[in-house]
């Protein structure tokens, strides 16, 4: 029978016998393996924590070479290349088989899942003993052994984490039955390993003098005074000072000098009321449809609660897609159907990245709103992004909470409000695709247009019922000429909601007599605007990319290459192929296949107005007014029939070889 340790020294027995695990990047694979144990890791993951920053080419194949020689040495006498029952590859990666009693991370688990259970059952002194027994498998750092620049990962970090989250529930537990010495060795080490974390070291304090150390709680009430002081520049928290203060007012009584027939004690108040955020937008009442995505963002956000229990890193999950395709309404419809699996609360921000008139928001202005949400009064808030950052992560740490970042701009703005705590999920919304976040472990859901059906119903939700059952026609044109775009959707319903005693049918045939113009969609002052959500995305990109979007106007097929695109802009081949990356990362134009780009036909309208505002075309007779996208014709003033079209495509594209 084999046991693996990873709560500490990294190791493997085989009976008595310890076996040697090899070269360090092979240890650290092992224990990469091991605190995903059941689970399949990804090459990709594999590659980056064994070498972080910049990967050798050669990588996954010392990858494999790693796991053949760990195949060998957990199953010996296995034949050359077969991959055995330990270590079997999966798609794209391996799993590492082992039963609950091989290895000490799974059994530290499932005692932990008895304590809580014993806990929120009202049985202290059964968790405590749980507790106990989970917290003295920890015998230091994880993974000691494997190099450090791997045990830096959150794959490790997380573990730690939850150690000492764990921690903190044994203390709890542990004053609350009159049994701090069960847990003090424990406390005292997850102290060491999180010198900040301000929750754990206020039950290091309470449990110090609960057993009658009271000179030792103050000493340590008093480091973590100083760390905290010269760290982050801010004085104790509520919960420490109040910790501090119950001390020297001898108000925690030793367990030992407590006399009298033994009753259950009062479960003890909180040093201080914790904040419980409900910062949520409201719902929108019309949403409709996006079945499919809301049930990703659920399997997504499983995944954080399970992270609560299973230390596993904390997910997010990054919403993407073109303006005014209704990111921010789907977001917020998700949090509120699932905010009861957050019980810590719901923190909301508005980035403005692409806010018009207004700059994006600072990450040091976040934190500081998510902060102050939290309670942290504003003279205790630090100076600097990565102290108030710090604080914040300190704050969340053994919480469950949902943290809403809405209309974010860069990954940059993004990282230092990402919870660093299992249990925590962010949900993002974005124009851009923000690939280098989605690369550090975000999912990404790129939102595509609603179905015919789904927005549809938007519609009816919009107008009643009734109106659309009674014009069916008209209100599947009015969905057409949208493009089933949700903002575009919601500007024509408003104007339709105030003409109530017009008939829908006269609604779409003014649509019909706009195509090709964005003046249809025009919203009231002060509510979101079709044009105005175009053209901060516009102003968001790099001037190459702004110009070829720009003359996107002037091209006539509803498909686009890189090399039409070369063409239209008179630029190599290569500098186009990487300005429609731009724009396909923007959520400008699809690439609705290798190489091929297509522009939303409202994204159309937009980019011809551009073009001719701001590079007009000569003024030659029958030049073309607009070209509806996709499908329209160019319609050639004095011309008529093919001459005229193909004279229209002449003034549009210029001479062609």
């Amino acid at each position: 029978m084999l046991r693996f340790d990873v709560l500490g020294p990294l190791r493997v027995t085989r009976g008595e016998t310890e076996l040697d695990l090899g070269f360090p990047q092979q240890r650290a694979l092992l224990a990469l393996l091991l605190v995903h144990t059941g689970r399949a890791v990804r090459m990709a993951e594999i590659v980056d924590v064994l070498w972080p920053g910049q990967p050798p080419a050669s990588a996954p194949n010392v990858v494999r070479r790693y796991v053949g020689a760990l195949r060998r040495l957990l199953e010996p006498g296995l034949p050359p290349r077969a991959p055995g029952r330990r270590l079997p590859g999966r798609t794209g990666g391996y799993l590492l088989h082992a039963d609950t009693d091989e290895v000490d991370l799974l059994r530290f688990r499932d005692l932990a899942q008895r304590g809580m259970r014993a806990a929120a059952t009202g049985r202290p002194e059964t968790a405590v003993r749980h507790f106990a027994a989970a917290l003295g498998l920890w015998r230091g750092p994880v993974a000691t052994g494997a190099p450090a620049a791997t045990r830096e990962h959150l794959h490790f970090t997380a573990v730690e984490r939850e150690l000492v989250r764990i921690a903190q529930m044994a203390a709890d537990a542990a004053l609350l039955c009159g049994r701090p010495e069960a847990v003090l060795p424990t406390l005292r080490g997850a102290a060491a390993l999180e010198p900040l974390d301000e929750p754990l070291h206020a039950r290091l304090v309470l449990s110090l003098a609960a057993a009658g150390l009271q000179a030792e709680a103050l000493a340590a009430y008093d480091g973590v005074r100083h760390d905290l002081a010269a760290q982050l520049g801010v004085p104790p928290g509520p919960e420490l000072a109040a910790a501090h203060a119950r001390v020297l007012r001898q108000q925690v009584r030793p367990a030992a000098h407590r006399t009298g027939p033994r009753t259950p004690p009062e479960r003890p108040r909180p040093p201080h009321p914790f904040v419980r955020p409900a910062q949520l937008p409201p719902d929108l009442a019309v949403f409709a449809g996006r079945a499919a995505e809301l049930e990703t963002i659920d399997t997504i956000a499983g995944t954080a609660v399970d992270a609560a229990t299973t230390g596993r890193v904390p997910a997010a999950v990054l919403i993407s897609g073109m303006p005014g395709i209704g990111k921010s309404a789907l977001a917020v419809h998700w949090a509120h159907r699932a905010a009861d699996r957050f019980p810590d609360g719901q923190l909301h921000v508005t980035l403005r990245g692409f806010a018009p008139g207004r700059t994006a928001l600072e990450p040091a202005g976040a934190l500081r709103q998510l902060l102050a949400a939290l309670g942290v009064p504003e003279q205790r808030m630090p100076e600097g992004v990565d102290a108030l950052a710090g604080l914040y992560r300190s704050l969340l740490a053994g919480r469950r909470m949902l943290v809403l970042l809405d209309d974010a701009s860069g990954a940059a703005q993004l990282r230092p409000l990402l919870p660093a705590a299992p249990g925590c999920l962010a949900v993002v919304t974005s124009r851009n695709a923000l690939p280098s976040l989605v690369a550090s472990g975000a999912r990404p859901l790129r939102l595509d247009l609603p179905s015919a059906a789904d927005a549809r119903a938007a519609l009816a939700l919009r107008l009643g019922a009734g109106r659309v059952a009674a014009e069916p026609e008209a209100a599947g044109e009015i969905v057409a000429r949208c493009g089933r775009l949700p903002l575009a959707l919601a500007a024509v319903a408003a104007r339709a909601a105030g003409r109530r005693d017009f008939p829908l049918a006269a609604l779409a045939a003014e649509l019909a007599a706009a195509q090709g113009s964005l003046d249809a969609f025009t919203a009231a002052p002060g509510t979101p605007d079709v044009r105005t959500a175009f053209a901060s995305s516009h102003r968001s990109l790099t001037p190459p990319a702004a110009r070829l979007f720009r003359l996107l106007g002037r091209h006539p097929g509803p498909g686009l290459t890189p090399v039409a695109a070369a063409a239209l802009a008179g630029l190599p081949t290569r500098t186009a192929r990487l300005l429609l990356g731009e724009l396909a990362e923007s959520h400008l134009v699809t690439e609705a296949a290798p190489a091929r780009y297509v522009l939303h036909e409202l994204l159309h309208a937009y980019a011809t107005e551009l073009a001719e505002d701001a590079d007009p075309l000569p003024p030659r007779r029958g030049r073309p007014r607009r070209c509806p996208w996709p499908g329209g014709r160019i319609h050639g003033r004095g011309r008529a029939g093919d001459a005229g079209l193909a004279a229209g495509l002449g003034d549009v594209l210029g001479p062609t070889r």
